[in-house]
């Protein structure tokens, strides 16, 4: 069996029992059976309890509940959208595009509501995000940034922060100015979904672990097979994120890229005088590369980055959690964020796959002709955006009027990802060039052009 506390610094801290429940090993029924025990699923089947508590729901999941991107993930509960909302606007309307990104800001305490609720003990703090532009080369983009929501007639949930302002509140080098959203919170992650499995079981749901799921047949009923038994249902909802492309259906429609993340020591009081960071903000900066940290209860410091690389035929394996070369810049990026925190050493690290639709875009999904469901596609972004798809599905799935279901991503369909090796070769020039354009601006001093084919196919 595996060490499931070896996954994340969450799944090794985490208050709960990481013994597998028992495995599906019959053939059974549901009214809803829902593949995959991580946010989207459980989620799911809250809302869907919820709504109607007389549904027969049954969850099958591969390893044990959180064992994916639930379990591993960056603690950032965040508004932000996978597509960016200028990209939302061109793609869908000014008015869808504010209706989203509103619901978006609802949702982060929609999360909070929940836990406080259930009492669920997930660490939920409402502290805010800070995307702060290091160096000069940046400032384009956060001032670009800050004009896309104020064009939404969303300024009022933004403040633009100078230098000082932002040193106020923390000392990281080249800080330039910043954008500081409150919409935003940290979570532990394992907590968040080991807690909300726990909420839905004593609510009725049968959560079945250790039961990966081989097969989703359609005809003559909806069915969930596994390598031990069956689960036919009047509705399947399929909820495995970046291990949906495990199945064949799937294999175009999401890719698995792997997120890193370095965590480390905590910190003293004196080294945290250094920095500041009182406030307890989430911090990103505007690399094409990606950079998130956070601060955890126990006084961590986590930073994340997406610089390992994609492999061939979307394959994913516990090898690929770890990647020496991306860890070692994570740790490097750290030390230039906070020079005076050399002496700090890191205790953990960690990763895991996201799963990556072709255009960005999140799928909400039910076909009432099939029965089959599915939320999936948050790019890295879906602490919070899994909650809206779950209340979105739930009323998809029962008919209950919401004005959820004409949000953009309902019945959603992205574009196939290239077969391979077309695939793996554009995805590695993609994150080659999305590199050197970071390393080229930061010793330069010159934002990136916008116009080179990585930055126009990586709009989003």
């Amino acid at each position: 069996m595996n060490d499931y506390r070896t996954y994340s610094y969450w799944l090794e801290s985490v208050e709960d029992d990481l013994t597998p429940r028992p495995p599906l090993t019959a053939g059974v029924s549901a009214d809803v059976a829902i593949l995959g025990a991580g946010y989207s699923g459980l989620w799911t089947a809250y809302y869907l309890n919820r709504l109607q508590p007389a549904l027969d729901i049954k969850i099958v999941e591969a390893e044990v509940a959180g064992f994916g991107a639930s379990g591993r993930n960056g603690s950032w509960c965040s508004s932000g959208f996978p597509v960016s909302p200028g990209q939302l606007v061109k793609r869908f309307g000014r008015d869808t595009a504010r209706q989203l990104e509103e619901t978006m800001f609802r949702t982060v305490d929609e999360v909070g509501e929940v836990c406080r609720q259930e009492n669920i003990d997930a660490h939920f703090n409402k502290s805010g995000v800070l995307r702060i532009a290091r160096g000069r080369h940046q400032v384009p983009a956060l001032h670009a940034a800050y004009a896309a929501y104020r064009d939404l007639g969303l300024a009022d949930h933004f403040t633009l922060l100078d230098a000082a302002q932002t040193e106020q509140r923390v000392k990281v080098t080249e800080a330039q100015g910043s954008l500081f959203n409150p919409d935003c919170a940290t979570v532990h992650p394992a907590a968040l979904v080991r807690g909300l499995a726990r909420v839905v079981e004593r609510h009725g749901v049968t959560i079945y672990e250790g039961s990966p799921v081989v097969d989703v047949p359609s005809v003559p009923t909806p069915r969930l097979v596994t390598e031990g038994g069956e689960i036919r249902a009047g509705v399947v909802v399929l909820c495995g994120e970046a291990y949906l492309s495990r199945l064949r259906a799937f294999h175009r429609k999401i890719m698995p890229l792997y997120s890193l993340i370095a965590l480390t020591e905590p910190l003293s009081a004196e080294q945290w005088e250094r920095i500041g960071w009182a406030g307890r903000e989430c911090l990103s900066s505007f690399r094409y590369t990606v950079d998130y940290l956070a601060r955890t209860r126990d006084g961590r410091i986590l930073f994340g980055s997406r610089g390992a690389p994609y492999h061939y035929d979307s394959r994913i394996d516990d090898a690929y959690d770890r990647h020496d070369r991306t860890h070692r810049m994570i740790q490097s990026l750290f030390y230039a964020w906070f020079p005076g925190l050399r002496d700090v050493s890191f205790t953990h690290h960690w990763g895991g796959p996201v799963g990556m639709p072709r255009d960005w875009m999140p799928t909400v999904a039910f076909d009432p002709a099939t029965g089959i469901a599915t939320a999936r596609g948050y790019t890295g972004q879906g602490v919070a955006t899994t909650n809206l798809a779950g209340r979105t599905l739930a009323h998809l799935i029962t008919g209950v009027p919401s004005e959820l279901t004409s949000l953009p991503f309902v019945n959603h369909r992205s574009p196939d990802w290239e077969p391979e090796p077309l695939r793996w070769l554009g995805m590695r020039f993609l994150q080659r060039e999305y590199e050197r354009i970071d390393l080229k601006a930061e010793r330069t001093g010159k934002p990136p052009s916008g116009r080179s084919p990585a930055e126009i196919l990586g709009k989003h």
